[in-house]
């Protein structure tokens, strides 16, 4: 069995349940798996130095769209709203195939990679060109971080009166069908699961009250977790009220969409009712401060939501509306952000980074094995260099959020390195940097 010894960090930040943070300590990994944690550790195996190294769990990012990374900053779209960046980008994403959704996931995994990401969802709703979710299935397996791929789906388009182009919609029936294809060929549901799958319509305005009403029955029956969008802004509430006639707190609850296995991407929006539906029935938030800020969508109500019981994540969202894949860039945010709203003591540096680390594996059912460094986790594993200019003249360098690194030094899943010394070592990063920048150049000429 392979063990792996991280040696001498001089804090690590467990976010076990006692929220325990230990000086100078190690780490044995053995097997994929956290052996022991202590000092003066001892191994034949390989050794990691961490002095001068903040050692965390690995970050958790629970909501990203990773075939965006090829559509960042595009000019008509850099400073609309939700609905009039989604109706910009569609023309542009319609015009994608597999090989556009393999490496925008390849590069966008690497971004979370290099900011300490072990375990990410993803939201893919559309496959044009023969795309499926296989192709990001097959990037994340490349890239090697724990992947939790959601069979997204569009079926109301502009004739019906939904937002989506009519060539970016699915019949019903097919996506039910491929559903079922995804989740029995790919969903692993055993402990240490580097590949699980969940079903994900992607929101209100873009699939009928039927596909949300049968995709909830059929991940019950399949076992897997149900994700979409919403609550995300204004827009996203007169929208349901006009259409539904009630708030999107209500259409989740008469849809069968609350519950321990659903988690909803943003909930800028919701009321202080539909706070406690959320808390009573354990239904998880992924919330995505940097996006809600660039769209203009408002500040989600974070530390209401916690107060009430609701779990919550971060998500990084996609790169087209954040511009950037980077979770602990996004944590920093997610504290900024309640402290705007709520004052300087309302959400301190631990409590956003345990948003992105036992928060998140909360969010996606892994609670009981991700987000903590404790024994018999899983050996998903960042390490910060707090020695450069970043964390100069920090009291505290546990307190990364404040004055850190945005960059892992190392990035260790399942015991296995993905990031050493700042740089990715699991795939041939600079080649697929290559491919990107031909399909970008190659998507504006077409537009």
């Amino acid at each position: 069995m392979s063990e792996t010894l991280i040696k001498g960090a001089d804090v690590v930040v467990t976010m076990d349940d006692d929220r325990r943070e230990l000086a100078g300590a190690d780490i044995l990994l053995k097997g994929g798996v956290i052996a022991e944690i202590g000092q003066g550790l001892a191994t034949d195996g390989q050794v990691i130095e961490a002095a001068g190294c903040v050692v965390t769990p690995g970050l958790v990012n629970t909501h990203h769209h990773l075939f965006q990374t090829l559509t960042r900053a595009v000019p008509a779209a850099q400073d609309a709203p939700l609905f009039g960046w989604l109706q910009t980008l569609y023309p542009i994403w319609s015009r994608m195939g597999p090989e556009h959704i393999y490496t925008s996931a390849q590069i966008g995994l690497a971004e979370l990679a290099l900011s300490g990401c072990t375990m990410t969802s993803d939201h893919l709703y559309l496959y044009p060109g023969g795309a499926q979710l296989d192709d990001s299935i097959a990037a994340a397996a490349e890239v090697g971080l724990r992947f939790h791929a959601t069979r997204g789906s569009m079926s109301i388009g502009e004739s019906k009166g939904g937002l989506p182009p009519d060539a970016l919609v699915e019949e019903e029936a097919a996506i039910l069908q491929d559903s079922i294809r995804v989740v029995d060929r790919f969903h692993d549901a055993s402990p240490g699961a580097m590949l699980r799958v969940a079903l994900a319509p992607c929101s209100p305005f873009s699939v009928s009250r039927d596909l949300m009403r049968e995709t909830a029955l059929l991940a019950r029956d399949k076992g897997v977790m149900l994700h979409t969008h919403l609550a995300e802004n204004d827009e996203d509430i007169a929208y349901s009220e006009a259409t539904f006639g009630c708030r999107p707190g209500q259409y989740a609850e008469d849809l069968g969409w609350v519950g321990d296995d659903v988690w909803h991407a943003h909930c800028v929006k919701l009321d202080g009712t539909e706070i406690d539906l959320f808390a009573r029935t354990r239904t998880g938030v992924a919330h995505c401060p940097c996006s809600n800020c660039r769209l203009g969508s408002g500040i989600a109500p974070v530390v209401a939501m916690q107060a009430a019981g609701v779990p919550v994540g971060l998500g990084v969202d996609g790169s087209a509306s954040n511009d950037a894949g980077n979770l602990v860039a996004e944590a920093r945010q997610a504290m900024l952000l309640q402290r705007v709203a709520l004052g300087g003591d309302a959400f301190s540096a631990r409590q956003a980074l345990e948003l992105a680390t036992r928060g998140g594996a909360k969010v996606l059912g892994r609670a009981g094995e991700c987000g903590q460094i404790a024994t018999g986790f899983r050996a998903d594993i960042a390490i910060w260099d707090v020695s450069g200019i970043e964390s100069a003249g920090s009291w505290d360098p546990a307190a990364l959020l404040l004055a850190g690194p945005t960059r892992a030094r190392d990035l260790l899943v399942e015991g296995k390195a993905v990031v050493r010394d700042g740089a990715v070592v699991s795939f041939d990063l600079g080649s697929a940097l290559s491919r990107q920048a031909a399909l970008v150049k190659d998507l504006a000429e077409r537009i």
